[in-house]
């Protein structure tokens, strides 16, 4: 049973990488940014919404995306594992996370952080060329990272979960990497 918890700033390799160990266990990559880009693309109530955060560079809310994450893991191809890539962003969505874990006998999970320099992220995300990936938005993107997202690594060091892995390498190496990790 394959559970991991993908930790990393924006533009670290989280989904790249989400998706090769997805396919390498045979697993569902759920990503919640492709999920809200889906939402705001086909103008659902709650892309609708969801679109002024991201569009300023913050993080959507919890109340707009813990019951999009409740239904997504309770869906039959998540019975056998998943990979969770851009939830949770803070501490209380993780222990929100964990309450939910257990109540549907899912609690048996990994927290995988890939780490890259920020000056490395900028470079990366300037160059993915999306509309929102503006140099300020960039630098609010990850001082937001930094205040409200990194304090996972602590939370689920505290409860010996946490593998960290270098994501500022090929591709390659960081895939074999986060693999040798999860042995």
């Amino acid at each position: 049973m394959t559970r991991l918890i993908f930790i990393g700033a924006p533009g670290a390799g989280k989904g790249t990488q989400a998706a090769i160990l997805a396919e390498h266990f045979h697993i569902p990559h759920i990503s919640t940014g492709d999920i809200l880009r889906a939402a705001v693309k086909d103008q659902t109530e709650l892309g609708i919404k969801a679109k002024a955060y991201m569009d300023a560079g913050d993080l959507v809310p919890d109340s707009l995306i813990l019951d999009l994450i409740r239904d997504r893991l309770a869906q039959s191809d998540a019975a056998t594992g998943w990979i969770l890539d851009g939830f949770p962003r803070n501490v209380a969505q993780a222990e929100f996370l964990d309450k939910l874990l257990v109540e549907i006998n899912q609690h048996d999970y990994v927290g995988l952080e890939l780490f890259v320099p920020d000056d490395v992220l900028v470079e990366r995300l300037m160059l993915r060329g999306r509309a929102d990936d503006n140099a300020d938005t960039i630098r609010h993107r990850l001082g937001v990272y930094h205040q409200q997202t990194s304090p996972l690594t602590a939370f689920y060091k505290n409860q010996q979960r946490l593998r960290q892995v270098n994501g500022h390498q090929e591709l390659t190496v960081v895939a074999k990497d986060l693999q040798a990790a999860l042995v």
